[in-house]
C-alpha cells in the first residue's frame, strides 16, 4: 500500500530532509525528442481568492473557465503579482467545514508483530479538490515544475485552481488557490509553476491539485505482519457507489470560450482539509496472533515527467515503485497466485514487448528482419507479443509474422503529449489503421495508452473517453481492453474509480530495478507483491504485468544494480515467481536511445538471457 501527502511535497521543495525512499526517473517515453513550438510568456497573474496558511486547504471544486475578452499586451517586463486589493476578507463569522478526504493515510508500527488496521469509510457528497503531491528526478540546477498547462488560440483570460506553496514563519504549507491568468496571445501557457534550485541530482516532490469524485471510499480492514521496528505503511481507499458521472483528475483550464466570465466572488465558506502529516499515527505493540503474514509496502509519490517526443518507444523508468523490506528466510514473500484461465501463459515467460526498430539507429526494420525476430521469439517459447503503436508497418509486418508463427498479439494505441482524443492526428491515424486492419483473431488484449496518465498526457476521464471511441471504431474486436500505468497511478482513487468500469483487465508496468530496496535476486518477489496489490484495484478483473525487465549497464539504484549476471538473476527470479503473468522488456538493446539519468536506457535487451 502506498500514498503521497502534501507535507512531503513542501519538505522536498524547501530543502527539508525527505523521508521518502522511493526514487523517480523523469524518463522520456519517446526516442526522438521534439521541442514544444508554442511561445510561452508569463503575463500578469492575480490571485483572487485568499491564500490560507497553516493546515493544507482546499477550495470547492469549480470547473475552470476561460474568457476570450480582448487583452491589450503592454511593453512592460512580464511579472507575476498578487493584488491585495482584489482579495475580499473572510467575514469573522465564516463557517469552517472540516472535510475528510480519502488520501492514503500513514500508519506506523513500533515493533515487529501482527497488527490489525481497522476499516475506514469516507463519503464525499461533492467533488473535492485538495493538494496532492507528484515528483520527478532532476539533475543539479534550477528547475521549473508543476503548474497547470493550457493552450489558447486567442487573447484569453483563464480562471482555474492551482497548487501553491505558502510560508507562515517556519511553517510551510501546500495550498490550493483560485487564480486568474491573462494570456495575451495565442500559445501554450503554464500557470503558476514552481521554480527551485538543487545542488545535486535529486527527486523533486511538489504539490498538485488532486480531485476526488462524490461517492463512498473504503479502506478495508487489513492484517499486517511486520518484521522490523518503526515500520510505516499506507492504506489506500477504494471507491464504491459512485454516480454515473465520471470523476475528474487534477483540474485543468479549458481552452478559449467566446463568453466572458467575471472572477468568482470571495466565498464566505471555506473547506479546510487536514491532510496526513509527516508524523503518522502509531499503533501499540500487538498481541500474539497466528494470522497469515501480509507483506507491507511503504509509500512513494506518484510522478509526472515533462512531455517528450514522437517515436512511441516506451522506456523503462516508471514512477517510483513502493519500497520493500528484506524478509527473513522464515517469513518469505508470498508468490502471486496465478488464476486459472484469462491472461496468462502455460510457461514461465508469457510475453515480450517488441518494437520494429533497428537496435543501433532506431530506423524501421525491414519486413524480413521483423519476420526473423518473431521466429526467434516463437522458438524461445514466448506466446504473446506486445506492440505499442502502428508505426513502422507494425500491423502488417509484426501482425503478419505473429499470425504466421501461431502467436498472439497485445495491440496498442500510443498517446503522446500532443493530445488525448481521437481528434489528435497521431491518435486518429493509429485508430483508423487498426480499424482498417481488423485482424482480430490474433489480438488477445487491446491497450489504450502507455503511462499516459502518469506523464500528464491524459486525465482519467479523457482516457476513458478515448477508450470509448476506440471501442466504437474497432467494434469488430470483442476482447478485453486495458490501459498501462504504474501501480501508484492505479492506486489513486480519482483514477481507479473512473478507469475500472471502462476496462476489463488491470494492466501495469512493473520494473523492480526502479525500487531501490530490491536487489536482482528479489526481483520476482517484488513483482509478485505488486501484482497482488494490483489485483485489489478493480475487484473481479484479471491482472497482467505489461512491461518488466532489468538493465545490463548503468548505475546502481540503491540495492538494484545492473549487469549481465544481475539481469540473468532478476529475469530468472521473475520467471520463477510470476513469469506466466509477465510481458518481458525487451528483445534488443536500444543504442539509439539516450542513456538516461541512471545510464541504463540502452541496455534492456534480454535476447541473451533466453539464448536467442
Amino acid at each position: 500500500m502506498k500514498g503521497a501527502f502534501a507535507a512531503a511535497a513542501v519538505a522536498a521543495l524547501t530543502g527539508a530532509a525527505s523521508a521518502s525512499r522511493g526514487h523517480r526517473h523523469a524518463h522520456e517515453l519517446f526516442a526522438v525528442k521534439r521541442q514544444q513550438t508554442g511561445d510561452v510568456c508569463v503575463p500578469g497573474c492575480t490571485t483572487i481568492w485568499s491564500t490560507i496558511t497553516g493546515e493544507p486547504t482546499l477550495v470547492p471544486h469549480t470547473a475552470p473557465v476561460a474568457s476570450a475578452s480582448p487583452v491589450t499586451p503592454t511593453t512592460a517586463a512580464a511579472a507575476v503579482t498578487t493584488s491585495a486589493n482584489t482579495q475580499t476578507p473572510v467575514p469573522a463569522t465564516s463557517e469552517v467545514v472540516v472535510v475528510p478526504v480519502p488520501t492514503p493515510a500513514p500508519v506506523t508500527f513500533p515493533t515487529p508483530g501482527t497488527y490489525t488496521i481497522p476499516a475506514t469509510t469516507i463519503t464525499l457528497t461533492d467533488t473535492t479538490t485538495v493538494c496532492g503531491a507528484t515528483s520527478t528526478q532532476v539533475p543539479p540546477g534550477t528547475h521549473t515544475v508543476g503548474g497547470v498547462t493550457t493552450v489558447v488560440e486567442t487573447a484569453t483570460t483563464v480562471v482555474c485552481p492551482v497548487a501553491s506553496i505558502s510560508t507562515s514563519g517556519t511553517v510551510v504549507t501546500s495550498v490550493i488557490v483560485q487564480t486568474t491568468y491573462v494570456c495575451p496571445a495565442a500559445g501554450t501557457y503554464t500557470i503558476a509553476p514552481i521554480t527551485t534550485t538543487v545542488s545535486e541530482s535529486t527527486v523533486l516532490v511538489y504539490p498538485t491539485p488532486t480531485s476526488y469524485a462524490p461517492g463512498t471510499y473504503t479502506a478495508p480492514e487489513k492484517v499486517v505482519t511486520v518484521t522490523e521496528t518503526d515500520y510505516v505503511t499506507y492504506c489506500p481507499f477504494a471507491s464504491a457507489g459512485l454516480p454515473t458521472t465520471s470523476a475528474t483528475t487534477a483540474p485543468a483550464p479549458v481552452t478559449t470560450s467566446p463568453a466572458n466570465y467575471p472572477p468568482p466572488a470571495q466565498s464566505s465558506q471555506e473547506a479546510v482539509v487536514p491532510l496526513p502529516s509527516s508524523a503518522p499515527a502509531n499503533y501499540p505493540p500487538p498481541a500474539q496472533s497466528s494470522q497469515e503474514a501480509v507483506v507491507p509496502l511503504p509509500s512513494s509519490a506518484p510522478a509526472y515527467p515533462l512531455p517528450a517526443s514522437p517515436k512511441p518507444e516506451p522506456t523503462t523508468q516508471p514512477a517510483p515503485q513502493p519500497e520493500t523490506t528484506t524478509q527473513p528466510a522464515s517469513n518469505p514473500v508470498p508468490t502471486y497466485q496465478v488464476p486459472s484461465g484469462g491472461l496468462s501463459g502455460d510457461n514461465d515467460h508469457f510475453g515480450i514487448t517488441y518494437t520494429p526498430y533497428e537496435p543501433t539507429t532506431g530506423n524501421c526494420k525491414a519486413a524480413s528482419e521483423v519476420d526473423q525476430d518473431i521466429a526467434k521469439l516463437k522458438n524461445a517459447g514466448f506466446q504473446i507479443i506486445r506492440v505499442y503503436s502502428t508505426d513502422c508497418d507494425t500491423l502488417v509486418n509484426v501482425g503478419g509474422a505473429v499470425k504466421k508463427y501461431g502467436l498472439e498479439l497485445i495491440l496498442g494505441v500510443f498517446v503522446k503529449g500532443d493530445g488525448c482524443s481521437y481528434d489528435t492526428p497521431d491518435i486518429k491515424s493509429q485508430v483508423d489503421a487498426i480499424a482498417a486492419w481488423a485482424d482480430w483473431s490474433i489480438v488477445k488484449l487491446f491497450v489504450v495508452g502507455n503511462e499516459a496518465i502518469m506523464n500528464g498526457y491524459c486525465s482519467a476521464t479523457q482516457l476513458v473517453d478515448l477508450i470509448t471511441v476506440v471501442k466504437g471504431k474497432c467494434s469488430g474486436y470483442t476482447g478485453p481492453y486495458t490501459i498501462s500505468e504504474t501501480l501508484n497511478i492505479w492506486q489513486q482513487p480519482a483514477v481507479s474509480s473512473v478507469i475500472c468500469p471502462a476496462v476489463d483487465v488491470t494492466g501495469a508496468n512493473i520494473h523492480p530495478y526502479f525500487n531501490s530496496a530490491t536487489p536482482a535476486s528479489a526481483a520476482g518477489d517484488f513483482v509478485s507483491g505488486q501484482l497482488e496489490l494490483l489485483s485489489e484495484i478493480c475487484p473481479g478483473h484479471d491482472v497482467i504485468n505489461l512491461e518488466c525487465g532489468w538493465p545490463k549497464s548503468g548505475a546502481c539504484n540503491g540495492d538494484a544494480c545492473p549487469g549481465d549476471s544481475e539481469q540473468a538473476t532478476a529475469i530468472k527470479s521473475i520467471r520463477d515467481k510470476c513469469g506466466s503473468k509477465t510481458v518481458f522488456f525487451s528483445l534488443d538493446d536500444d543504442m539509439w536511445k539516450q542513456p538516461g539519468p541512471f545510464g541504463c536506457e540502452q541496455s534492456w535487451g534480454i535476447a541473451s538471457v533466453f539464448s536467442m
